[in-house]
């Protein structure tokens, strides 16, 4: 996507099929996409420690493979971006793929038994994830992956809004605020891709500190990490209280937002 006039740098030239607007090599000899790169950190660290945090409060595993998830996109996407290599594309979009389907089958089994496992959408999303996975090393076209995975968020839309208007009402700002925040990811990312020429070229007259805020893909990493981790939250949230447990979301060094799950049941 990106004009063809960039730099070589460690890992020599590009062999992904998508290079985004942020100019390569330009910050760091050994990183191709700088702002591109760190900004995943949004998407590696929070995370973890959600998955550590679910772990230690003795929650369904299924929530730490979320939080996991999220974390594996995020490392793919800081290998791809910094190396820009075609392996490396295929570590952060691949499990983009395979991260939503955890987040699916969670949203839509939470108004089950405590622990019971439904093989059934299992079976269904593995089945899913084969088959784009095997069409698109087959077929590289990122614009079917983009769709593919645009049609598991659209499942996650419905089941949340559903789930919001009709059985926890209360929950809705914790989910419009994860919708809201990942819509403006999105359009920022759409703005990257439109209008590049015109970013490379506000950024030749702006401070490098300054001109890093022009880094629209970077902030769709930040934001769209953001709503991911709110949307896990939301779900763990639907889940605990229908089983009757007492969560509550809090904000750790008074920033970021946890969810803490005490851990006798309500009556």
């Amino acid at each position: 996507m990106a004009p063809a006039a960039d730099r070589l740098g460690y890992w020599g030239r590009p062999t992904s099929t998508l290079d985004w607007c942020e100019e390569n090599y330009v910050v760091s000899f050994y990183i191709a996409e700088f702002w591109n790169t760190v900004s995943n950190l949004i998407m590696i660290l929070p995370p973890i420690y959600g998955a550590l945090q679910t772990f230690k409060s003795g929650l369904e595993v299924r929530y730490m493979w979320s939080f996991l998830g999220l974390a594996a996109v995020g490392i793919g996407s800081w290998c791809f971006h910094m190396t820009l290599q075609y392996e490396m594309q295929l570590l952060d979009e691949l499990p983009m793929i395979y991260s939503c389907c955890v987040f699916v089958y969670c949203l839509y089994e939470c108004f089950k038994q405590e622990n019971a496992i439904n093989y059934f959408p299992i079976a269904l999303l593995l089945f899913f994830s084969i088959i784009v996975s095997v069409v698109y090393l087959l077929w590289k076209e990122p614009v079917f992956h983009q769709v593919m995975y645009g049609v598991l968020v659209g499942c996650l839309v419905i089941r949340s809004v559903f789930i919001v208007t009709w059985v926890y009402p209360w929950l809705r700002a914790l989910c419009y605020t994860s919708l809201s925040i990942f819509l403006l990811g999105f359009i920022l990312w759409n703005i990257d891709n439109m209008f590049c020429d015109s970013l490379r070229a506000t950024r030749q007259r702006l401070p490098p500190v300054i001109g890093a805020v022009t880094q629209l893909h970077a902030w769709w990493h930040i934001l769209t990490g953001l709503g991911s981790y709110l949307h896990i939250l939301l779900s763990l949230q639907i889940r605990s209280t229908y089983l009757k447990y007492r969560p509550k979301v809090k904000f750790l060094c008074g920033v970021w937002p946890v969810l803490h799950i005490e851990s006798q049941k309500t009556s």
